[in-house]
């Protein structure tokens, strides 16, 4: 594939550092081409760990040492090493040979650089509505022109894809020319905000649509892990039936070994990781190594058995969250809402019957009765048309406080039809 047509004019231009790059090649000998601190100068000297369900981690002078250093702007080595393992035993990219891995500092960093280096004012962008409104926010400063994508239950709608499609010819899209959409934008796994997991077969015909019009296709999948279905098998992931190189994945260990890590990881592409690449080695140089190093030796300790369990057990967790505020609704929203079962991840998607916008309920009156919930506006690609939805987080309130908050909520919804109706009863006289 002719990647150069991804890249905006300023990514074609990425040259990387030459320091960084030495930094890498020259370990072996007598260092004194870039500003290494000295490691007499750093305050830690060993650090322990106590895990989960038992055991512990120590890190001894040696790795507290490296851990306070510059590291490799591609990741700490053993981390690489264990997050290559896994991305192959997990997803096994079928372009595995042509696939490289990079650490960044969080996945928010990792989506963010690439859409950095990929859009040019303008652009079309693919995604489906709603849509994850961090997503928004890092494309909106280029006024992105939207090709929303409908969903339901079963996530993006391929059908809906092919009609956002419908103005090109196929074999258009093949050529270098500015204007015509490159980027599909997806999370397939308990979508922000919907909770929907796309199913096996909606992939494969989404994978397609994208090699029929030469799109690339980013997958953000960090709530790969929640996936609620009984079976517990999630469907492949677009990387995994990815026969030609143009999907760029989005891992993050923030929801299921915590977020204050800021650890996640990219894999696609030889020549697009190697973009993102020399743009880490001028900007943020690299993840937190304190955090890559402890990460490593988590996964050391429990090895890839131990650390898959763990997400069960994580998985597991929130799903009996969200069966905790299924049962809430159900209780005080019956009458006033409609809503989807989540099928993974951390938010229920609800719609208020007989409003039209939720944006005031939620962000003066929820909160005047001490519940918060978002607006669905947030999560539209066009945030000034209203929008009856609101997204309720189950992820880190107790039961009792999800109960709580939704008999709250409900309260809310009441007060907000009781003014509309007082309102519409005024305009009639």
């Amino acid at each position: 594939m002719d990647y150069t047509r991804f890249l905006n004019p300023v990514a074609r231009r990425y040259q990387g550092s030459l320091l960084r790059r030495m930094y890498k090649e020259e370990r072996d000998a007598i260092y004194m081409s870039g500003g290494v601190p000295n490691p007499v100068a750093f305050p830690l000297q060993s650090a322990s760990f106590n895990l989960i369900g038992g055991g512990s981690i120590t890190l001894d002078p040696k790795l507290i040492t490296d851990a306070q250093q510059y590291g490799h702007s591609n990741g700490y080595d053993p981390l690489v090493k264990q997050l290559k393992s896994l991305i192959h035993r997990i997803h096994s990219p079928p372009c595995w040979e042509n696939t490289d891995l990079l650490v960044t500092p969080g996945g928010q960093n990792g989506l963010a650089t690439f859409i950095e280096m990929m859009t040019c004012p303008g652009d079309y962008v693919i995604a489906q509505n709603p849509v994850y409104s961090g997503v928004i926010s890092l494309f909106q400063p280029y006024l992105p022109k939207w090709l929303t994508v409908e969903s339901d239950n079963d996530g993006m709608i391929p059908d809906s894809l092919r009609s956002a499609l419908s103005r090109w010819k196929p074999e258009d899209m093949y050529h270098n020319d500015d204007g015509l959409p490159k980027l599909l934008y997806i999370t397939p796994t308990g979508s922000n905000p919907t909770g929907t997991v796309v199913s096996e077969t909606r992939r494969r015909e989404i994978y397609a649509i994208a090699c029929q019009y030469n799109l690339l296709i980013l997958e953000d999948d960090p709530y790969y892990f929640l996936n609620f279905a009984d079976d517990q098998v999630a469907p492949p992931s677009y990387l995994s039936l990815d026969t030609e190189g143009r999907v760029v994945r989005f891992d993050s260990m923030s929801k299921i070994l915590g977020p204050g890590y800021r650890v996640g990881y990219v894999t696609g592409p030889n020549f697009l990781v190697d973009k993102l690449l020399n743009h880490q080695q001028t900007s943020t140089f690299h993840a937190s190594v304190l955090a890559q190093v402890l990460l490593s030796e988590v996964l050391r300790t429990w090895g890839e058995e131990g650390f898959l369990a763990h997400g069960q057990r994580t998985m597991k967790f929130y799903r009996a969250q969200r069966d905790v505020i299924l049962k809430a609704v159900e209780k005080h929203l019956k009458d006033l809402c409609e809503w989807e079962v989540p099928k993974g991840g951390m938010f229920l998607w609800v719609k208020v019957k007989g409003v039209s916008d939720t944006t005031e309920m939620t962000l003066k009156r929820a909160l005047a009765r001490q519940v918060s919930v978002m607006p669905g506006s947030a999560f539209m690609a066009d945030r000034t048309k209203p929008c009856p939805y609101i997204r309720i987080s189950f992820s880190s309130a107790t039961h009792q406080e999800l109960e709580e908050g939704i008999r709250r909520l409900a309260l809310v919804i009441r007060d907000e039809l009781k003014l509309q109706s007082t309102y519409e009863q005024g305009k009639q006289q």
